[in-house]
């Protein structure tokens, strides 16, 4: 795989991460680090999840005993985003000579992204850090250290429920929801990644390196800031569900002939009047009782009456790029679909296709590309997936140092 030089490029960070930490993995790797991830013997689990894409037994992706059986494994997708940019070394952690395989490249890598898999193996991450003054050790867990669930695991339903994330979802007549994909993981994730380079930049001016831990749990209800601070502000209140709805109510998506526009009156009650009046569409709004401060709660439910009989009245897109002109924040609603073929996606070369298996892929699905963009250090689009690397000493005698050697890191 060709290095990828991206503004974290020389960074070596090892991967021992499962579905609850592999974005972090992800997101830090397609910055150009240079990020081996470990593999048990007979493969990452996560290569078994789905959706798929089908191989002829030809093809190179599939295993010996799939071609001459006449038919070749499905190639997991989900794998190829996720893992993206990174470098699978086979390691035998439940051996002795394993584990010390596996705290060579701990102590050889600038970060290490965990999951569980150090103190499964009988290592320390305290150990670790003391060993390499400067490691950063982040542990991606399900509720943390500490704690009387600190040994439980959570899908992403669980997590997601007792995050808090779940309550939020639904109308308020149904049940709660579970959001689509694995928000709780990806969520996790984000902050794993964050906490890495917060703490690669404290290694780097300190020369300190430490432990961090990332529950999930903890990401998941750090994230409904705005339900924590009602609760707590209202004496003990609780929003009810309201489906598609903002907190507030300010925020709405309405049907739309062509479509579905998301309309609010944020950040300026007083503009969108002004459009309002302009098509003779504002009704009762100057009213004197929607006049008064006290009565907002009165005004909000009322303003968005009149917006959902006025929208229906426009087309899109011409009423999104008239909302555009004028700075009002309305989201035109996109299908899946139509996000594909979004033209100004197209234009910045955005989506990306993602390789499965040893070869570059034609027919791989495209996957979203980068969302940022650096000028000195471009993003590199995932390339094909390295060979695996197999760190387990065998009969011929195959070293530590050999396996460093053949993925470029030593002393």
């Amino acid at each position: 795989m060709a290095a990828v030089a991206g503004p974290l490029a020389g960074v070596r960070i090892l991967d021992l991460s499962d579905e609850r930490g592999i974005f972090a993995g992800k997101l830090l790797a397609d910055l150009g680090a240079d990020v081996v991830r470990v593999e048990p013997p007979g493969g990452d689990p996560l290569r078994r999840r789905g959706p798929f894409i089908e191989r002829d037994a030809g093809d190179d992706g599939g295993t010996e005993d799939a071609k001459d059986a006449g038919h070749a494994e499905p190639v997991s997708l989900w794998h190829a985003f996720y893992a993206s940019n990174r470098r699978p070394v086979t390691i035998d952690a439940a051996s002795e000579a394993g584990r010390e395989q596996l705290r060579g490249l701990c102590l050889e890598a600038d970060a290490v992204l965990d999951c569980g898999t150090l103190a499964a193996a009988g290592l320390s991450i305290e150990e670790l850090v003391s060993a390499k003054p400067d490691l950063v050790a982040v542990d991606v867990s399900s509720f943390g250290p500490d704690g009387p669930w600190r040994d439980l695991r959570a899908p992403d339903l669980v997590a997601s429920a007792l995050g808090g994330f779940a309550a939020t979802t639904g109308d308020a007549d149904t049940q709660p929801l579970k959001a689509f994909g694995d928000m709780t993981r990806v969520t996790a994730g984000l902050y794993a990644a964050i906490a890495i380079l917060a703490g690669l930049r404290h290694a780097r001016e300190r020369g300190e390196g430490q432990r961090i831990d990332v529950p999930v749990h903890t990401a998941v209800a750090s994230c409904l800031e705005h339900v924590l601070m009602f609760f707590w502000h209202q004496e003990g209140r609780v929003l009810k569900r309201q489906g598609s709805l903002h907190w507030s109510g300010a925020y709405e998506v309405m049907p739309v002939p062509g479509g579905h526009i998301m309309v609010t009156i944020t950040p300026s009650l007083e503009r969108n009047l002004v459009w309002l009046v302009e098509d003779g569409a504002h009704q009762d709004l100057f009213d004197e009782q929607y006049q008064q401060p006290e009565n907002l709660a009165l005004l909000i439910p009322r303003i968005m009456q009149v917006f959902r009989e006025w929208v229906a009245t426009k087309e899109l897109p011409s009423f999104f790029f008239d909302a555009q002109e004028r700075h009002y924040p309305y989201g035109w609603v996109l299908t899946p679909d139509e996000v594909a073929g979004n033209p100004h996606l197209a234009e910045r070369d955005w989506w990306s296709r993602y390789p499965a298996g040893q070869e570059a892929d034609p027919e791989a699905a495209l996957g979203p590309g980068t969302p940022y963009q650096f000028s000195d250090t471009p993003w590199v689009p995932p390339g094909p997936a390295a060979e695996t690397v197999t760190g387990t000493v065998d009969g011929s005698g195959r070293t530590v140092e050999a396996m460093f050697d053949e993925i470029g890191w030593g002393p």
